[in-house]
């Protein structure tokens, strides 16, 4: 366990410092969020959602979990590159733990996350978000769960196609439909019954519930548990997934 933490630590420093260096990724990842928030946000202010103030705090959660979403499902394209030029054989002959050079990436990507989702809460909030500092942290907290568990999926997909082209496309095919049922832009409740019933098949629309309900300050709703619950089991099955594919890869 010792060596795994350390291990960890030392991937994760290098893609940390890697991704530092690179001012356009850091930016241009909040671009679209940024424009959904600017642009789309004021449009919901003045329908049945409790006011201004209780659009706001169904608009960002949706954003954060849209950008936990799609961000986290493509990290696995700069694996793929890395693939191509030897950086994954070099770090094969090493003696560091094949789970760590997963989680060392998962964990960048987790910081990376969070820091972007805390910007655009700011954001947010000089728009007119009101929402508990408690709140935010949960949802903040369900983000990063999220960023765990699909970038691990992204991962071991990475190491299974063999070039951006053909990852892209199954990547898009799953997150698409997953956003439009997960009720990222609105709640799934304001549509047609059949619509909402089969939402309850994506596992995000539980986040996306728990998060609106903690930036609400509904604590003593079952929304934030439930989303607690698949959360936690989607991170189990993604990590213990990407892990194995990850390994038997030869990461």
């Amino acid at each position: 366990m010792p060596h795994l933490v350390s291990d960890t630590a030392l991937i994760f420093g290098r893609y940390a410092r890697q991704t530092l260096r690179s001012k356009p990724a850091l930016i241009f990842g909040m671009v679209q969020p940024l424009l959904f928030l600017v642009f789309f946000g004021p449009l919901l202010t003045d329908l049945p959602l409790g006011g201004p103030a209780g659009s706001w705090q169904t608009v960002v959660p949706g954003i954060l979990v849209q950008l936990g979403l799609f961000s986290a499902s493509f990290t696995g394209i700069g694996l793929i590159l890395e693939r191509r030029t030897g950086v994954v054989e070099r770090m094969r002959v090493t003696p560091v733990s094949r789970l760590a050079l997963l989680m060392g990436r998962v964990l960048k990507d987790v910081v990376l996350l969070l820091t972007q989702s805390l910007v655009l809460v700011c954001v947010a909030v000089a728009l007119g978000l009101r929402a508990p500092v408690a709140g935010m942290a949960i949802g903040f907290v369900f983000v990063g769960v999220l960023t765990i568990s699909l970038a691990s999926l992204s991962y071991a997909l990475a190491m299974r196609v063999s070039s951006p082209q053909g990852f892209a496309p199954v990547i898009n095919s799953v997150t698409m439909p997953a956003m439009l049922l997960s009720g990222i832009l609105l709640p799934m409740s304001l549509g047609p019954r059949w619509l909402d019933i089969a939402s309850h098949f994506v596992p995000f629309r539980y986040l996306v519930d728990g998060v609106r309900a903690a930036f609400a300050g509904e604590y003593g709703d079952g929304k934030i548990a439930l989303a607690a619950l698949v959360a936690t089991a989607l991170a189990a099955v993604a990590v213990t997934l990407g892990a194995r594919l990850f390994q038997q890869a030869g990461a």
